[in-house]
């Protein structure tokens, strides 16, 4: 897979660096601040939904370029870490999605519109538990397949 002559796995792997921690970071913060939840809505999902997306273009293409350009040690590592990735990834968007229909919270708007009442209860407390939990596990696994993204191509 190439665009312009460039292989594609670098192009799209930026993305996910770029949005997955970004759509971590946003997952901690709507779980423990229902306060700013309406305004992190929207955000957390279209980052959420970018990052698995590159991140499944990314496994494909990084499968594709291990094919042509051949499979060692490092390479082979990165390949495993970037799978379990795209895995985690998609937990996550599960756990972003049923956040964002479960949970509610009071809006930042003086008018009180799109309040949304906190419902509570043992499966609120599991819906932050699984959101904290895989947004950790996100932010861990981008270091991991990035570093031995990083020592594949430019050595230990």
């Amino acid at each position: 897979m190439e665009f312009n002559g460039i292989p594609l796995h670098p192009l799209v792997v930026h993305a996910v660096v770029v949005f997955a921690p970004l759509s971590a970071l946003a997952g901690i913060l709507y779980a423990v601040r229902p306060r700013w939840r309406w305004a992190l809505r929207w955000p957390l999902l279209a980052a959420t939904l970018i990052a698995v997306v590159n991140a499944v273009v990314a496994t494909m293409s990084g499968q594709d370029l291990a094919e042509t350009r051949g499979l060692d040690a490092a390479v082979q590592t990165h390949e495993e870490r970037g799978e379990l990735l795209r895995n985690v990834l998609l937990a996550y968007t599960v756990a972003v999605g049923l956040a964002s229909w479960r949970l509610g919270g009071p809006s930042g708007l003086k008018s009180g519109r799109f309040e949304r009442p906190e419902p509570g209860g043992v499966v609120s407390v599991l819906t932050i538990g699984l959101l904290v939990v895989g947004a950790i596990a996100v932010g861990v696994m981008v270091f991991l397949t990035g570093d031995s993204g990083a020592r594949a191509v430019w050595g230990a």
